[in-house]
């Protein structure tokens, strides 16, 4: 095996053992992305010098004993988490020049571990999108196959990891950004308990509903970056003081305890493809023959989310993207010269399409005269699903459904219509909307190689149960060893 298709845990071994060195592992990765990412267009910022000298520091922590267990372990980040000197764009024109002057808290805890960071990857813009065309610098393209999408929002993420770019990749996930690239590149991705992971340095987008959370090529490598990045921080103040297990213990005794709900409300859920229906069956009776017990439950609110998610996220995106106003910090259109025609012009010429979009239609559910019947409206369905949820975890310790209703689809296919991108949220979103945790993993193949994901879900801070179920799914599946052809 070469050295870039390695998994974490993998190399881990190897860097321990001392069989290899981080520095020939950086340089691998390094070459890879020269080699491939010209077709994928997964980094936006590949900081080559950095990485190299962070790996031979690596290497010195190795010799010494002192490692962790992601020491000299190349990683790539989403690139709306801040890090100390390293461009950080949101993948947005008004940002393009920004440098932050601290680590986000998650990129803080991954340098003390001992990782190296590659570099930045694309994304849509402010994390609006689920295709990974919303970026303002340029489009990622699926490494399975490069005329379609790779997913988003942090499409840049799942390519690069998919595409071994990097042994692992940090995504964030508002309405299921983490999860539907990782479904359709066929690789795995949490999206964590809200208030599990840190939020502080991560660029907002919609701060109710944004986490944190890993992408990986392997369930075990997902759970080992989640234990170097999970805790309490007392710099977010939506960061939950709750005891963190190791995720990387996964228990491996069976399913014969656990009992899984099958939503009614997702298996007939319309525009779901028969293809990605048939392989998430496949897998519900897989996961069955290891012991679960599946039942059917209801979620009857499952019809409204979208619907709540879409006011609910574009309201807070409104108030978090005020900030850009062409003062502070970011892009500033200099040729004007009134107040009020400068604020205009700079926002109009740093945000994109999709993004003056989410703002319009988030300020508008936010006017006066409005507010109650969107906003609360919205809030008060998002109360009904949090409720749903608590129900059927009072009987079940998981839920299954797909991870999106079609596999990847051709890239510029929903550009004029964003409904049709918005409605492909439709099995995720309601996880954001509720806090709890999710993973995608991967349980089949469409009939053109494009990969399909599952999604597990469990009650809140019982992501021990989500690594536990995928990670016994994974190896009766044997579907993770298979690798886009580039």
């Amino acid at each position: 095996m070469k050295l870039h298709e390695l998994t974490i845990e993998q190399a881990g071994i190897l860097l321990k053992n001392r069989e290899i060195s981080s520095m020939e592992l950086t340089r691998a990765i390094l070459a890879r992305i020269d080699a491939v990412d010209g077709q994928v267009g997964a980094y936006l910022t590949v900081d080559a010098e950095g990485a190299l000298a962070q790996a031979q520091a690596a290497d010195l922590r190795l010799a010494d004993g002192e490692s962790t267990p992601l020491t000299g372990i190349p990683l790539g980040i989403k690139d709306l988490i801040c890090t100390h000197g390293l461009r950080t764009t949101c993948a947005s024109k008004i940002l393009e020049n920004f440098i932050p002057p601290y680590d986000a808290t998650v990129v803080a805890r991954l340098k003390k571990a001992g990782v190296v960071i590659v570099g930045k990857l694309n994304m849509d813009e402010f994390a609006m999108g689920s295709t990974t065309e919303h970026s303002g610098f340029q489009v990622t393209r699926n490494p399975w196959n490069l005329d379609r999408i790779p997913g988003g929002s942090s499409g840049g993420s799942a390519a690069a990891v998919a595409a071994d770019m990097c042994l692992g990749a940090l995504g964030s996930d508002t309405g299921g950004s983490i999860r539907q690239p990782a479904s359709h590149c066929g690789v795995v991705g949490v999206k964590p308990t809200y208030g599990r992971v840190s939020r502080y340095g991560l660029v907002a987008f919609a701060s109710s509903l944004d986490q944190i959370g890993p992408l990986g090529k392997s369930v075990v490598d997902c759970a080992m970056m989640l234990d170097g990045i999970a805790g309490h921080d007392p710099q977010d103040a939506t960061s939950i003081p709750e005891p963190v297990p190791t995720f990387a213990h996964i228990a491996t005794d069976g399913l014969t305890d656990v009992v899984v709900g099958i939503p009614k409300a997702y298996s007939a859920a319309k525009g779901l493809d028969p293809q990605v229906g048939a392989a998430v069956e496949r897998a519900i009776k897989t996961i069955g023959s290891l012991g679960a017990r599946c039942v059917e439950v209801a979620l009857p609110h499952t019809d409204h989310a979208v619907a709540a998610y879409y006011v609910i996220a574009p309201s807070e995106a409104s108030s978090n993207l005020a900030r850009y106003d062409g003062v502070k910090y970011g892009f500033r259109d200099k040729t004007q010269t009134d107040l009020l025609q400068m604020y205009r012009s700079t926002r109009s010429k740093g945000f994109g399409a999709e993004v003056q979009r989410r703002i319009i239609l988030g300020t508008y559910a936010l006017s006066a005269g409005y507010y109650d019947a969107y906003y609360g409206k919205a809030s008060q369905i998002r109360t009904l699903i949090q409720n749903d949820f608590k129900k059927v975890f009072a009987t079940c310790d998981a839920i299954l459904s797909p991870v999106a209703p079609t596999p990847a689809y051709p890239i510029g296919e929903t550009l004029d219509d964003p409904l049709a991108m918005y409605l492909s949220d439709v099995f995720t979103l309601s996880a954001n909307l509720a806090g709890i945790p999710g993973i995608s993993v991967p349980c089949g193949f469409s009939d053109d190689g494009l990969p399909i994901g599952l999604q597990i879900m469990a009650r809140h801070f019982n992501e021990p149960m989500l690594f536990k179920i995928a990670r016994q799914f994974e190896q009766a599946a044997t579907l993770t060893n298979k690798k886009p052809s580039l």
